[in-house]
């Protein structure tokens, strides 16, 4: 009776309904155990088969990885972002087949053949910022509908064109940030890239091997000769293309981009100096926080036409030139804080025409007739939101609202000064050329900024 007990032990709950049926037809203890005991081998044996196959397909283990599941504008989005995932759930998976697939920053290593079988509608695969470093070459079958794969900040150094087949509809296609080593196994993917046809596959893909092509586009490597052999006295670099003048950084190389849940750019803590370049017109948030950004100039935004919400906090910026900011008419979310702005030149604001939210915190602003440029700029838009606008300096002025200091200022200005209407009759140039009539004049004119001022009803005309 002992054994068993230790035969359902160990067979577990699937065997006990066997051992009933044969305690019920009068077998002895020794044939009952046995027979448990082949019944547990073959179930282990099974269960090992099934879990293989499910480790082929993709998923391995039997915990389900904590994905969410939803629904924007008619497209189903399956988020598995930072899951520690090692392989590809299986489509059976889940309730609904997607049409998005986020896998961005988890660990997986190798795309095999039929990991993507189920995926049929997908039309985006996301699998950035993994560790993968081989894709074998039926790993995409039966992605006949995907339009955009993401690869990027992966461990690939070779990748054939024959993964690429399966993609038909292929138009954006991310491989920058993987350590290429381009040499003949490369051949056919590079002259893939090449084709003009195909602008939008593989940008920003660098070589990080051989020596001769290191920091090379792939797009601009001459094909030819990666499958020669080369001697000694042979200068690969004689053929290469001689690389551009050194511009601005660009963005889609440095930042890790994002279609979910919306298209965005992740720049953080990247050591920027200046805003890079090439943030394509479709992207609708930017962070570009924790940076060195000290200084934004005219047109470093050019482009961006869908930009949203734009993060520039915690870059100790110090000036933000006029222009700066043109082109984002749709901005709506703009992060100043947390830098060393004083204040913000006449005109940076003028494009800002939906934005709602401006945070300002953090900066020591200076409470001087620079500063009313921004508050003549809020009072004129009401439906903005901000908060922490302190003056830091000069000293009287230490923790008082900048609001309230620019009203003390125009409270203060002298108001017999304004001119007044004269006499009809009166022809004295003398009383128009006097010292206190200029000096009104002038006061007057520095109130306010000239786009901000009443029309005035008198002017003073000079004639030579």
């Amino acid at each position: 009776m002992i054994s068993t007990q230790n035969a359902i032990v160990v067979t577990g709950h699937r065997v006990i309904s066997l051992i009933i049926l044969f305690n019920g037809m009068n077998m002895k203890s020794d044939i009952l155990v046995k027979y448990a005991g082949l019944f547990c081998v073959f179930f282990q044996r099974s269960r090992m088969k099934a879990l293989r196959r499910q480790s082929r397909s993709g998923f391995s283990g039997i915990v389900l990885p904590n994905c969410s599941e939803m629904t924007q504008s008619g497209e189903i989005y399956l988020d598995c972002q930072d899951q520690s995932l090692t392989s590809i759930p299986m489509a059976s998976t889940w309730s609904r087949v997607p049409n998005h697939l986020l896998l961005a920053r988890n660990q997986i290593k190798a795309l095999r053949s039929g990991s993507f079988l189920g995926y049929e509608r997908l039309s985006s695969l996301d699998l950035q910022q993994n560790q993968i470093s081989q894709v074998e070459e039926d790993a995409f079958q039966g992605l006949t509908h995907l339009t955009t794969l993401l690869l990027q900040h992966n461990q690939l150094r070779t990748l054939s064109e024959e993964a690429l087949i399966p993609m038909p509809n292929l138009h954006y296609l991310r491989l920058y940030d993987n350590p290429w080593k381009c040499f003949c196994p490369m051949e056919s993917l590079i002259r893939t890239l090449q084709v003009p046809s195909n602008r939008n596959l593989g940008n920003h893909a660098k070589c990080a091997e051989p020596v001769s092509l290191k920091d090379r586009k792939l797009k601009q490597i001459n094909s030819d000769l990666l499958c020669e052999e080369f001697g000694k006295n042979v200068n690969v670099t004689q053929t290469v293309e001689p690389n551009p003048i050194r511009g601005k950084l660009d963005a889609t190389a440095l930042c890790h981009t994002y279609l979910f849940p919306v298209t965005w750019m992740d720049c953080r803590n990247r050591g920027l100096t200046e805003v890079p370049s090439g943030i394509p017109d479709n992207v609708v948030r930017v962070d570009l926080s924790l940076n060195k950004i000290h200084h934004l100039k005219p047109r470093d935004f050019q482009g961006a036409k869908s930009l949203r919400i734009l993060n520039l906090s915690s870059n100790d910026m110090q000036r933000i030139d006029t222009g700066s900011l043109s082109g984002l008419l749709h901005l709506q979310e703009l992060d100043l804080s947390s830098n060393q702005l004083h204040f913000v030149q006449y005109g940076v604001l003028e494009d800002l025409y939906f934005l709602s939210k401006l945070k300002l915190g953090g900066n020591p602003w200076m409470c001087d007739y620079n500063i009313h440029y921004m508050v003549y700029w809020l009072r004129l838009h009401p439906g903005v939101k901000y908060s922490s606008l302190l003056c830091q300096s000069p000293l009287q002025y230490i923790g008082e609202r900048v609001e309230d200091y620019v009203h003390s200022y125009n409270r203060d200005c002298p108001k017999d000064r304004q001119l007044s209407k004269p006499d009809q009759n009166q022809r004295d140039a003398e009383l128009w050329d006097s010292p206190m009539e200029l000096q009104g004049a002038v006061e007057e004119e520095e109130l306010e900024p000239s786009h901000l001022r009443a029309p005035q009803k008198y002017q003073i005309f000079r004639l030579a």
